[in-house]
């Protein structure tokens, strides 16, 4: 699934292209929207919400807003009007366009028609944006100490306490703040640098189209994630890896070294 900096780039380039441009066609493939047409309306901005993306248009006090999730394979392409696609037509669930540019979502994983005065309750219940104008270190930190026994693996994925961290992240900064992601929120040693590292790796992130945790450029990029096959990039260890999750339907792949991130008490 896409973490926060992907959402935000994809917004960046679409907001490059749609900000400001009449529509000249919408054609949304989605049933419920089908007969939905913006034709003729502005765009009025293309904003990211941690890993959700806001197409609004029309007025800015009575329009309308295009709220879409990438799910695992979703994503949004920008080509110039008549360009060729780099994907499937079936697989498209909206096309958008301009007097300049064709705007497609491919295999979004949702996609709806939102009032844009109702955007509070479409996103409203997200945490703190690492990657926001609205991002408040000290209101994250008070909703990670609300839940002291939850796994520190856990809490960094939900998205109603910090809006951006995803899986990739969630594995990285457990291994650099030295903790086992099975550790309670409780004991993890310095919350507020984990909160601070979360904002600083989003944001050394944003522009790059390969994620860097590590600081080298080259092929060792990543501490621990995907790395069972190969070891720890510190000691060598072998990357333990297992499904972890809230429940069976929200099971992510967590990899950790168990030599630098041993499970304690």
């Amino acid at each position: 699934m896409p973490e926060g900096d992907t959402v935000w780039r994809a917004a960046r380039d679409l907001n490059a292209a749609l900000a400001g441009q009449e529509l000249t066609r919408c054609d949304l493939r989605v049933p419920k929207f089908a007969t939905t047409d913006f034709t003729g309306d502005t765009v009025q901005d293309v904003v990211s919400r941690g890993k959700h993306l806001l197409i609004r248009g029309g007025d800015p006090a009575e329009g309308w807003i295009l709220h879409s999730h990438l799910k695992m394979e979703g994503l949004w392409h920008v080509y110039p009007r008549g360009g060729k696609w780099r994907r499937p037509a079936f697989k498209a669930r909206a096309v958008l366009e301009t007097a300049t540019h064709q705007i497609v979502g491919f295999d979004l994983g949702f996609l709806r028609v939102v009032a844009r005065k109702d955007e509070d309750d479409a996103v409203g219940y997200l945490g703190p944006d690492l990657l926001g104008p609205d991002w408040d270190a000290e209101e994250a930190l008070r909703r990670l100490r609300a839940e002291p026994d939850r796994p520190i693996g856990l809490a960094l994925l939900d998205q109603r306490i910090m809006a951006g961290v995803g899986n990739v992240y969630r594995c990285e900064l457990c291994f650099l703040a030295g903790v086992h992601p099975k550790t309670p929120v409780s004991q993890v040693p310095d919350l507020s640098r984990l909160v601070d590292l979360s904002k600083r790796l989003l944001e050394a992130n944003k522009n790059r189209s390969r994620r860097i945790t590590t600081g080298a450029a080259g092929r060792d990029q990543l501490w621990v994630y995907r790395r069972e096959k190969r070891g720890c990039l510190r000691c060598g260890t072998k990357v333990a890896h297992e499904l972890f999750g809230d429940n069976e339907l929200e099971l992510r792949d967590l990899y950790y070294c168990p030599h630098c991130q041993p499970l304690r008490g």
